[in-house]
């Protein structure tokens, strides 16, 4: 019998799957633009869960705040996020 396999990005590529939890009571906008070519952002709400693909060599920011205003409150290296 033909079995079909779907391949995570992260079995494909090397890249590697990220859990992050915003653990504040303030909305979080994550960004990732320390790869050449590839470019991350997405927005997290206050005790959000969410789980990413990224290369090793990736460094998520996380910026607090206000969206016009936002500063960048930490900097994580993806492989410290690593769940797989």
């Amino acid at each position: 019998m033909w079995e079909r396999k779907t391949l995570l990005l992260s079995e494909q590529s090397g890249w590697i799957v990220c859990n992050y939890v915003n653990s504040t009571t303030e909305i979080q906008v994550l960004r990732i633009a320390n790869i050449s070519n590839w470019y991350f952002e997405r927005v997290i709400f206050p005790r959000q869960r969410f789980q990413f693909e990224a290369p090793p060599d990736a460094d998520l920011e996380i910026h607090t705040g206000i969206m016009a205003s936002a500063i960048l409150s930490d900097k994580i290296q993806c492989n410290r996020l690593c769940i797989s």
